[in-house]
């Protein structure tokens, strides 16, 4: 009967740290990827998907697809050409700098909230995005700071919340 007990205790120990190890082995979320694109004569440019939304911790990598142009991912943040904070608070501002088609530029993503980002060149002419983390719980600044078009492509929260991909027609 002490040898029962002795393995039932030892199946018992092995059941709990197998539960307490079970975070640890939570499968890691893909990276999601954002096409920078645009048309053939260059007149029109985007964001594919334009908004997405993803869980903390997880990787945004956008790629420059489009041939005619090079394209930036940048956080609406003071320090990237004095523009307004659209992005959380105590998250860190990113500029990917100047992308050539098919390079790339990768980011992780752990500060849960709203994150809005435009293309340098693009902003303008609407290539703008807008990524939520996890489930925010902040309010947005009103759009009235940003150019008109770029208030017309910047989905809302909601809409990226309950389709969790937001795509724009080219």
């Amino acid at each position: 009967m002490l040898a029962r007990r002795t393995v039932l205790r030892a199946g018992g120990w092995a059941a709990g740290l197998a539960l307490v190890g079970a975070p640890m082995l939570a499968v890691a979320q893909p990276t999601v990827e954002i096409l920078m694109q645009g048309n053939a004569d260059g007149s029109k440019v985007w964001f594919d998907p334009v908004g997405v939304l993803i869980e903390p911790g997880q990787v945004v990598r956008w790629v420059n697809t489009d041939r005619g142009n090079s394209h930036t991912s940048t956080a609406y943040h003071p320090t990237n050409t004095g523009h307004p904070r659209r992005i959380p608070e105590k998250a860190e501002p990113w500029n990917s700098d100047y992308l050539l088609p098919d390079e790339t530029f990768e980011l992780r993503f752990t500060v849960t909230g709203v994150y809005d980002y435009f293309c340098i060149p693009h902003e303008e002419a609407g290539m703008v995005g807008r990524i939520v983390v996890g489930s925010p719980m902040s309010t947005v600044p009103p759009l009235d700071n940003l150019p008109e078009a770029a208030r017309q492509v910047l989905p809302k929260i909601a809409e990226i919340v309950r389709h969790r991909v937001v795509r724009i027609a080219p």
